[in-house]
């Protein structure tokens, strides 16, 4: 593993202070030159204008987030979910990165079927893997960690992101390996590994484990180095599965978001460089 920030990247929700243009500018300054992006930002100051900002700055995207949420059985809460899915994967396209994240989407009200909602998640993704391909964006099924899966994704481990990722092409659908989300689970070495062998590691993330967490959950997340998570370990098992992507680091965490964002940045390079290398 190299001693250097090659290949770093600053998944945007880590610095969601910043506006997209101090992000560009801001990276610029650390030496950084790839992001992840979040939707939500890059619809507001708009996908073509985002994706020039960004490649005047020399900085590539390596991720986009979020499509997903398939788990509505109304056919047309599905039809809709099916139309922002395809705008997504629009917006990924324009912004020239390759790789749109999932979120598959929780139990549907009332619903106890885990089951039958992961099975919603594979049915949207045989729509909308031949869409995506051809557009050169490929569709990463992220697990996340079970206290997400009443509300927000039935799809809590990599064993099970792979057995719906393998029903389709390797180039249209893989999975997201996320240490925040996996750390815990003495499967997912076993998992990466099965990943790799299909090539199916669309996207390493990293994040730490803190407890105790805050109201929520969700911005929970913790800085490299102040929680549970061994970043190296983890790097060593997805590069023997043979992955050498982007290293995105994404941590939701109101603290982070309370200071200046040079400062924020400054920090993750700097944990990144002592944690995961």
């Amino acid at each position: 593993m190299t001693n250097d920030l090659a290949r770093l990247s600053l998944n945007q929700e880590t610095i969601k202070q910043w506006s997209l243009p101090e992000l560009a500018e801001g990276c610029v300054k650390a030496g950084i030159d790839k992001v992840g992006l979040w939707r939500a930002p890059v619809q507001e100051y708009g996908a073509e204008r985002a994706a020039g900002l960004l490649k005047e700055a020399g900085i590539s995207v390596t991720s986009l987030c979020r499509g997903g949420f398939f788990t509505a059985p109304d056919p047309a809460e599905r039809a809709r979910a099916l139309d922002d899915n395809r705008a997504a994967v629009d917006e990924a396209a324009a912004l020239s990165t390759d790789t749109l994240v999932l979120v598959s989407g929780g139990l549907p009200p009332g619903s106890r079927d885990l089951h039958g909602a992961r099975e919603r998640v594979a049915d949207a993704l045989a729509e909308l893997g031949p869409y995506a391909a051809e557009r050169g964006v490929r569709l990463a099924i992220e697990p996340l960690h079970p206290m997400f899966a009443s509300d927000r994704c039935v799809v809590s481990t990599l064993g099970q992101a792979l057995d719906i990722a393998e029903r389709f092409p390797a180039e249209q659908v893989g999975v997201v390996v996320d240490t925040y989300h996996i750390w815990w689970d003495d499967q997912a070495p076993a998992q990466i590994a099965r990943a790799g062998r299909g090539g199916r590691i669309h996207s390493f993330q990293l994040a730490d484990w803190i407890t105790p967490l805050p109201a929520g959950v969700l911005v929970g997340r913790g800085q490299l180095g102040d929680g549970s998570v061994d970043f190296r370990a983890w790097r060593r098992l997805v590069e023997a599965a043979g992955f050498d992507g982007p290293i995105e680091v994404e941590i939701f965490n109101e603290g982070l978001w309370a200071r200046e964002g040079a400062e924020v940045l400054a920090e993750v390079a700097a944990r990144y460089l002592q944690h995961a290398c």
